[in-house]
């Protein structure tokens, strides 16, 4: 099908929405949505608006509220309306669904669930398994009705599709043209018995409120859509212009969701697992989006994706979230790793900064002589580790024997470095004797020492090194032995050395 191409479409203003329902956690999904009417409403110098649509009394709450938009500053996805909660526009919805009433576009029923419920079976029965609701006399005769209204009895309000009409055809900007049948569409509810509006109504209300003009949601939604448009017909209104997004699954196939998949499908646990949420961003940006054909490059800024989105690059077919929650290290899909540790070892050092600053804080591990006195060392030590670190959080497992005192060894470092070679146990302390009064600490003079005390003990270069680094660092890769020496401090390093021994001999 045809697409329209989206990069300037004839409207005055583009204004985008997104519009949560705050009944749980900041789905992945949600996020990939945000985004995207974001990105088009920025790059067409549009408004973007956040409303929340808070109706489902049962289920809403502030916590959900507030864990919303947390995850939009979080994902700096600044909203230039709102927050707007759809609960506070209750009243305005109910007007509408009278308004439509007294026109003749929808009108009272007084059909029973159960009444309808028996009447579809029969239908089923007699060989129409596609039965609709289509009018007042569907289910009950119209003076049942009338006496079941003069007596008072409760009722819903059902909106009249218009059946001779013709089909419903709207554009959409990924799946292109679409059509719908009327005939195929049930009389659908706009209030229920208690008189409280559903959603179908209060979307419609809320967008021509707020003038949005680009309906940006996922796929599940496109079969709301033709319901939708006739709800903005019948109250003498322009529909907007709408853009499905394909599904994100999981790698079976299901869509994704908490209850079936856990925390992955969590905004919240990616910003708590040490993502950044430039990475993040970016990762979610290519789950169903490519920046051009053939694109190869993955790494892309939000000021990149602005000035590039476009919806006919969005695909139709649903995206693949591949993880494994049996195996840590496939916690998430590898390309979102993959793209997290890409943005910390490369983005500038100044950028990276204050997000290292704000994990040591969190993890107790900040000393405010890092901002001050040793902002120097705190630069270059943070530049020297992150070359080989995939989350924040390494600047607090790994990084733990650099900014603090505290060493997190490594078993398996510990057992391939220290303890296969028990000569170590005698050589590292005596290095820790000769580094104690070298000067200048410096790599070299540190490095000569080192050499010097693996000939004296008989022991491999390899071998020293590789235990010097596993004693003071806990790990058994990591920046040069010797630079890492001098990052970590003469007095760290003499303390390590000297403890060395309970290491090489299983103590520690």
């Amino acid at each position: 099908m045809k697409r329209t191409d989206s990069r300037r479409l004839p409207v005055s203003e583009v204004r985008t929405r997104f519009a949560p329902s705050p009944t749980g956690y900041f789905h992945v999904g949600g996020a990939r949505t945000a985004l995207f009417s974001w990105l088009y409403a920025r790059q067409q110098g549009g408004q973007f608006v956040l409303r929340i649509e808070d109706t489902d009394k049962e289920r809403s709450t502030d916590e959900s509220i507030r864990i919303i938009l947390d995850g939009m500053a979080w994902l700096g996805l600044e909203w230039d309306e709102g927050p707007i909660y759809q609960s506070h526009n209750l009243r305005e919805h109910v007007t509408a669904a009278e308004r439509l009433v007294e026109t003749g576009h929808a009108y009272r029923c007084y059909a029973t669930t159960a009444e309808i419920g028996a009447t579809r079976e029969a239908a089923k029965a007699a060989g129409d398994p596609s039965w609709k609701y289509r009018g007042p006399d569907s289910v009950i005769a119209v003076a049942e009705q009338e006496r079941r209204a003069t007596a008072g009895e409760p009722f819903v309000v059902r909106f009249r599709v218009p059946r001779e009409a013709g089909p419903i055809a709207f554009g959409d900007e990924v799946y292109g043209e679409q059509s719908v049948d009327p005939n195929e569409l049930d009389d659908f509810v706009l209030l229920r018995n208690d008189g409280s509006p559903l959603y179908m109504l209060s979307v419609v209300c809320d967008d021509l409120t707020a003038r949005i003009t680009h309906v940006i949601r996922g796929q599940d939604h496109l079969s709301n859509t033709p319901k939708q448009i006739l709800l903005y017909r019948a109250l003498g209104a322009d529909e907007p212009r709408f853009a499905h997004l394909p599904l994100i699954m999981a790698a079976n196939g299901e869509k994704m969701s908490k209850r079936k998949h856990g925390d992955v499908v969590s905004v919240t646990t990616y910003r708590d697992r040490g993502f950044l949420p430039e990475a993040f961003i970016n990762f979610v940006a290519l789950l169903g989006w490519s920046p051009a054909e053939g694109e190869e490059r993955e790494i892309f800024s939000l000021s990149e994706m602005v000035e590039r989105f476009r919806f006919d690059r969005v695909n139709r077919s649903n995206a693949k979230f591949v993880f494994d929650p049996h195996d840590p290290r496939q916690w998430t899909d590898a390309k979102a790793q993959s793209i997290n540790a890409t943005w910390i070892r490369t983005m500038p050092l100044a950028d990276l900064l204050p997000y290292v600053e704000a994990t040591l804080r969190e993890a107790g591990l900040w000393d405010e002589s890092f901002g001050a006195a040793r902002r120097e060392w705190f630069e270059r030590t943070v530049e020297l580790i992150r070359e080989r670190f995939w989350t924040l959080l390494d600047f607090v497992e790994q990084g733990a024997a650099y900014f603090g005192d505290e060493v997190r060894y490594e078993p398996k470092a510990v057992a391939k470095n220290l303890r296969k070679t028990p000569a170590l146990a005698s050589a590292l302390p005596a290095l820790a004797v000769r580094l104690e009064g070298l000067e200048p600490f410096a790599e070299a003079e540190i490095e000569e020492i080192v050499r010097a005390v693996a000939e004296e003990h008989g022991l491999s270069a390899g071998a020293i090194i590789n235990g010097l680094r596993t004693a003071v660092s806990g790990q058994a890769v990591g920046p040069g032995a010797f630079v890492l020496c001098v990052a970590v401090g003469r007095e760290r390093v003499v303390e390590r050395l000297r403890r060395a021994p309970e290491l090489v001999g299983g103590e520690g």
